[in-house]
């Protein structure tokens, strides 16, 4: 179980990581899994982590689960390993820009 301090702390690195809004994030997984032939059902498009963090971002706090904060947690340790946010973010690249959108963090948005 998590204290309130923790949640706190929490809630604030995953915010500060997970810079795009709910609908950026539901957009770009859309058209993430689109091809030429196919596109997936908006509820169904993206990774499982994606899909999560998506859910996340429309919660309110109080309303947050165990798996919820196991996620959160993830997901601040993986953008925090990809990234230094010391260094000023490249468009040139695109792989690693695009597996950060899935988890919900553009490294080029300020």
């Amino acid at each position: 179980m998590t204290d309130a301090l923790e949640l706190d702390a929490l809630w604030e690195d995953f915010h500060r990581v997970v810079n795009m809004t709910s609908q950026e994030l539901a957009a770009w997984l859309r058209v993430r899994d689109a091809d030429e032939t196919t596109e997936a059902l908006p509820d169904e498009a993206g990774t499982p982590t994606g899909q999560h963090v998506l859910a996340i971002l429309q919660k309110r706090r109080t309303d947050l689960t165990e798996d919820d904060l196991r996620v959160m947690r993830d997901v601040v340790d993986k953008v925090a390993e990809r990234t230094d946010m010391a260094e000023e973010p490249t468009a040139q690249d695109t792989a690693l820009r695009h597996r950060l959108m899935t988890l919900g963090h553009d490294p080029l948005k300020p």
